[in-house]
């Protein structure tokens, strides 16, 4: 149901955070893949992805051009646009599978609630509020999307300077729910 994609670039460290946060979408069913869409790393990226079972793919060019390329490689109606090092608030996988099964949801996306590690009661009011007054969603925030919607937009724009930025601009407020899963930076 459900085709991961991260972009790399020498992030062995933030990577094994996003990766064991998704266990229990795999355990579940819920993940078909996860694409690992690497700029050429010299570190241990290609090693971490390996152990994790990813598909690993070297991929020059843009960010923008890695995004694209990867999403046009997945098998998944439905693709999850996630940072290195961004983490998802167990259980995100139930959440996560209510939102992709309705029928409605092919032309709408999704992020997750900015949260943090260890989110006080001010934080967490700050980001509610900030989320209230229509804060745009921000790329750590991870994007979840039905590949079918992805093509229809044209995906990331491949000469952008900021494509997951110019991608969620082009989806729209209306059009993006805001889930209450948090995602956060380990």
């Amino acid at each position: 149901m459900l085709s991961v994609i991260i972009p790399t670039q020498n992030s062995e460290r933030a990577l094994v955070p996003t990766l064991a946060a998704l266990v229990s979408g795999a355990t579940a069913g819920l993940i078909v893949e996860v694409i690992v869409a690497d700029a050429g790393s010299k570190d241990e990226t290609a090693a971490v992805a390996d152990v994790a079972g990813c598909d690993f793919r070297v991929i020059e060019g843009t960010l923008g051009h890695r995004l694209k390329a990867a999403a046009e490689a997945t098998r998944a109606p439905w693709l999850m646009f996630l940072r290195p090092g961004v983490v998802l608030d167990t259980p995100w996988t139930n959440e996560v599978g209510r939102f992709a099964q309705h029928p409605t949801r092919n032309l709408q996306a999704a992020t997750f609630r900015r949260g943090s590690a260890s989110q006080s009661a001010l934080s967490e009011m700050l980001l509610l509020l900030s989320a209230a007054l229509g804060a745009s969603p921000r790329p750590e925030q991870g994007l979840l999307i039905s590949k079918q919607f992805y093509q229809a937009l044209g995906g990331h724009a491949e000469k952008s300077h900021d494509p997951e930025t110019q991608l969620m601009r082009r989806i729209g407020r209306a059009r993006c729910a805001r889930l209450t899963t948090s995602a956060y930076l380990a």
